[in-house]
C-alpha cells in the first residue's frame, strides 16, 4: 500500500503565507480602483482652504469618488512631502485614487504661498502653539494669547457643540487643550489668522465627534480628557480600549487611576525621565497619583488624542483588571491585585525593560 507523504510544514507556511498577500494585493487593487469605470461625467468638488487630509477623504467619499476613506488617508500620509491643494476640482467616478491623489496634490490654483502645519497626535497645546508660531507670522505667545482669550472661547462655545463650561473650570491650564483634532492642515500663508488655524482644527474635531454624539454628548469631557490619557498609555486602538476598561474599573472602585502620565502635564514637565516619589505625589487636579484623586478623573484633557483613543474612550473593553504596566518595547501588562503588578513592575525591570 503506497503511503500518502505529508506536507512539509514549511511548505505549507509558504502556500498560506502566499495566498495571503495575494488576498491583500487584490482588495488593495479593489480598494484603489475607480468606483464606476464607465461613469464619465465630471463633479465638482471643493477642497475648502485647511481642509485636513480626513476633511478631504470624507468629501470624496461624500461624492462617491473613492471607495475607503480610510485608505486614502493612511495612503496620502504616507507619501513623503505632499500636500493636498485646497482650490476647486473636476473629478469622475472612473478615475482611480492615485489619479484624484495626483491632481489634489498638483492642485488648480496652486499658491507657492500656501503653507502646511502638521499637529502630531498626544503633543500638548504648547506644542501645537510652537508648530503655529515656526510656520506663520505669529509669536507662541500671541498664538497661547489667543487661546486663553475668554471672549473667543465664549464664542466658539456657541459654535462648536462639543465645547462646554467644563473647559472653563478653575483650574484648567488650556481650555481648549484636547479639543483641537490633530492632523496635517494647509493655509493660504504666513498671514492666516490664528482663529482661522484654531476654527479649522475644531471643525476636523466636529467631524470626528459628530458620528457618536448621542453617546458622548452628556458628558464629552470625561470622554476627551479619558481619550487623552489613553492616547499616552497605550499605542493602538486595541490596547488603549483595554487602559480604557481598567480606568473604568478603579473609578469604579473608587481607586485613583494613578496615571503618571497626568504627573506629568500637572507638573508641565516634558516625559522625558522619571519623577521622585514628592513629585508624584503633588495634589493637583491634573495628577491622578495625587492621595486626594481617588475615584477621580484629571481636570481636563492632557494632551491632544488621536481618532484611535477617541474611539477607545467611548468603547472600551470590558474587563476585569485594576492594573497595568507597560515595559520599554511597548507591551502592556494587566494584572487584578497589587501583589501580581508589583511583581510583574519587578520582572521588568529585572528583564532591563523598564521605560527609563
Amino acid at each position: 500500500m503506497a503511503v500518502r507523504r505529508r506536507p512539509k510544514p514549511l511548505l505549507i507556511f509558504l502556500v498560506v503565507t502566499g495566498s495571503f498577500l495575494i488576498l491583500l494585493s487584490a482588495i488593495y487593487l479593489f480598494l484603489t480602483s475607480p468606483v464606476d469605470r464607465s461613469d464619465h461625467e465630471k463633479i465638482d468638488v471643493v477642497i475648502p482652504s485647511g481642509t485636513g487630509v480626513r476633511g478631504v477623504a470624507q468629501i470624496l467619499k461624500n461624492n462617491d469618488l473613492i471607495r475607503s476613506e480610510f485608505l486614502f488617508t493612511v495612503t496620502v500620509k504616507t507619501k513623503a512631502n505632499i500636500y493636498l491643494q485646497a482650490s476647486t476640482y473636476q473629478f469622475s467616478r472612473d478615475m482611480s485614487m492615485e489619479q484624484i491623489i495626483e491632481e489634489l496634490v498638483s492642485g488648480n490654483s496652486y499658491n507657492p504661498n500656501t503653507i502646511s502645519i502638521t499637529f502630531k497626535e498626544g503633543e500638548r497645546i504648547t506644542d501645537f502653539a510652537t508648530e503655529i508660531a515656526n510656520a506663520t507670522n505669529h509669536s507662541q505667545a500671541e498664538v497661547l494669547n489667543t487661546l486663553n482669550d475668554r471672549e473667543f472661547l465664549t464664542g466658539l462655545m456657541k459654535k462648536y457643540w462639543f465645547l462646554t463650561d467644563s473647559i472653563l473650570q478653575e483650574g484648567i491650564y488650556y481650555p481648549l487643550e484636547g479639543y483641537l483634532a490633530p492632523d496635517t492642515y494647509q493655509f493660504e500663508n504666513k498671514d492666516v489668522s490664528i482663529t482661522e488655524i484654531v476654527e479649522t482644527m475644531l471643525s476636523e474635531m466636529d467631524s470626528e465627534l459628530t458620528p457618536y454624539k448621542d453617546k458622548i454628548a452628556n458628558n464629552v469631557h470625561y470622554y476627551i480628557t479619558m481619550a487623552s490619557m489613553l492616547e499616552l498609555e497605550g499605542t493602538n486602538t486595541k490596547n488603549r480600549k483595554m487602559i480604557a476598561g481598567v480606568f473604568e474599573n478603579r473609578l469604579h472602585s473608587n481607586m485613583n487611576l494613578g496615571s503618571d502620565v497626568t504627573t506629568y502635564y500637572a507638573l508641565q514637565y516634558p516625559m522625558t525621565s522619571d519623577l521622585t516619589t514628592e513629585q508624584f505625589a503633588t495634589l493637583n487636579p491634573y495628577n491622578t497619583r495625587a492621595a486626594n484623586m481617588g475615584g477621580k478623573m484629571p481636570i481636563g484633557p492632557i494632551c491632544n488624542p488621536s481618532l484611535s483613543s477617541l474611539k477607545a474612550s467611548i468603547e472600551p473593553t470590558e474587563n476585569s483588571y485594576l492594573y497595568f504596566v507597560a515595559d520599554k518595547h511597548g507591551n502592556i501588562f494587566y494584572t487584578s491585585t497589587l501583589a501580581e503588578h508589583e511583581t510583574k513592575v519587578q520582572e521588568i525591570k529585572d528583564k532591563g525593560d523598564w521605560i527609563w
